[in-house]
């Protein structure tokens, strides 16, 4: 199987049970701990290119970070991803890369269709 990477924050679950997936598949991921590791904005740009999104689509708005900026009523992209850059809480998990292609594993049959793909 290609080299799989994961944007993973240990504290979620969802990016837990993505891990245990890869895991249970004797798959070993490269693992990015975006809240720790430092995040840049061609990261991000490159993985909004790879899942075929728009910068909000990546964007947890339910986070405080995102009301306190008032990010919903953000239309520059350019701005949207500076915020991801500066406050990775705001990235949504877990984000499975392999090759030239990425999903966000919610709901997680996004990653059991990238592993068959």
């Amino acid at each position: 199987m290609k080299n799989i990477t994961i944007w993973h924050n240990s504290r979620c679950s969802k990016s837990r049970e993505a891990m245990k997936i890869l895991n249970d598949k004797n798959i070993e991921p490269k693992v990015i701990k975006y809240l720790e590791d430092d995040i840049t904005t061609e990261n991000i740009k490159e993985v909004l290119s790879l899942l075929n999104i728009r910068p909000r689509e990546m964007m947890r708005i339910k986070e405080d970070i995102y009301k306190e900026l008032n990010l919903k009523d953000e239309s520059s992209d350019d701005k949207l991803i500076e915020s991801m850059v500066k406050y990775p809480k705001l990235i949504e998990r877990p984000i499975i890369i392999k090759g030239d292609r990425a999903v966000i594993a919610r709901p997680m049959e996004n990653l059991e269709t990238l592993l068959d793909s």
